[in-house]
């Protein structure tokens, strides 16, 4: 299973379509918010199903703050992370996935990529593509894949 993590569109899609067009075929793309109303425009160019939630700048949207999924034997939450200080730190959103018994917890808001592992928890944050804000400001993304044998594995990419 082949899954691409972004977030923090802001509503440039140039990269994303970009980006879709490189990765080749997808089983899932994960949105992880700041889409800022143009979840209808990033579903018709992922082309494959789409789990999209609200971010800090959503906010009109209809969208769910956080998502809870199964990938696989992965138990995954799916949050922005600005209701977890995620800027000051990730201690709390691993506070939360460990409560809620996840194995997996994935984040945006900080445009700033990481893959780390704290307390038997994965935590994800693919940056953003269209407004880095880490060192290099490099457009940036996570490709999860489960293999044959159900194990995870996750890179951080960037477009440039």
């Amino acid at each position: 299973m082949k899954i691409l993590i972004v977030s923090d569109t802001h509503r440039r899609h140039a990269n994303l379509e970009h980006l879709i067009q490189r990765v080749g075929s997808l089983d899932l793309v994960i949105h992880l918010g700041d889409a800022e109303g143009e979840e209808d425009v990033i579903a018709s160019i992922v082309g494959c199903p789409l789990e999209i939630i609200a971010g800090n700048n959503d906010f009109f949207s209809r969208l769910e703050k956080e998502k809870e999924l199964q990938l696989g034997k992965y138990k995954v939450l799916l949050t922005h992370g600005h209701y977890y200080y995620v800027t000051v730190g990730i201690e709390q959103l691993v506070e939360e996935a460990c409560a809620r018994g996840k194995n997996i917890v994935m984040f945006g808001h900080t445009h700033r990529p990481c893959i780390e592992y704290k307390d038997g928890i994965t935590v994800l944050n693919p940056g953003s593509i269209s407004f880095p804000r880490q060192e290099g400001r490099r457009p940036s993304y996570i490709l999860m894949e489960i293999d044959r044998e159900g194990e995870a594995h996750y890179t951080i990419n960037y477009l440039w």
